[in-house]
């Protein structure tokens, strides 16, 4: 851990303070803060950063309700900068977005990046708008009964992978499993930060019960 002091604050006082989302690691915005608002925030475990507009401290979420319950902040190599992990009560952007970073200025047809967020919106967009010949499609037609067949049908394969050791087909039948839970998910409503905050809850009694066994 590095303390305050070591921090490079510029001629105003302030030091840029990127925000991201600690689960899905999106980045929901950039913010200003100074000593006292860094102070104010690792005191509270809530964002709070300096207005340049209005000239004074900003707790986010006081006036919305969207606070940002800090999980960690890091600065970069030359201690001039901050990166502010945190679990958003509500959108971070003024707007009502989850992020102020939604406008695209360019996207590359080549290096495109894959994460299971974005195959989530694949799988929700084929429900809202079913494209001819797509299998997601077909599922959701079909309706839940089919979609928990085929879950029950892949979980039986991974563990027949399993079994017999095969990691590569594991891992295969693995993602074909996610797939489909993927599919039941956005068929029964379930986002992935359900399940994130279901995970999370679940770890933190882990972690306590870690906690109590070390005590002993």
């Amino acid at each position: 851990m590095i303390n305050i002091d070591e921090l490079k604050f510029d001629e105003k006082g302030l030091i840029p303070a990127i925000v991201v989302n600690a689960d899905t690691k999106k980045v929901l915005t950039l913010a200003y803060m100074n000593r006292e608002s860094l102070e104010i925030s690792m005191e509270k475990q809530l964002t709070c950063f300096w207005s340049r507009s209005r000239q004074e401290l900003w707790l986010k979420g006081e006036t919305s309700g969207n606070y940002q319950h800090i999980v960690s902040i890091t600065a970069d190599c030359d201690r001039d900068a901050l990166v502010v992990e945190v679990l958003p009560d509500g959108p971070a952007c003024h707007l009502g977005t989850e992020s102020c970073f939604e406008y695209p200025v360019f996207e590359s047809d080549v290096n495109r990046g894959f994460t299971m967020e974005s195959l989530m919106e694949l799988i929700r967009g084929r429900k809202t708008d079913p494209q001819e010949g797509s299998y997601t499609s077909y599922l959701f037609d079909k309706g839940l009964d089919k979609i928990l067949k085929k879950v029950g049908e892949e979980s039986t394969e991974v563990i027949i992978a399993a079994k017999a050791e095969d990691k590569k087909e594991t891992v295969y039948e693995i993602a074909d499993l996610a797939y489909h839970i993927m599919v039941l998910m956005i068929e029964a409503g379930i986002s992935a930060e359900d399940i994130h905050k279901e995970l999370r809850s679940r770890h933190v009694i882990d972690h306590k019960i870690k906690q109590e066994k070390m005590t002993k």
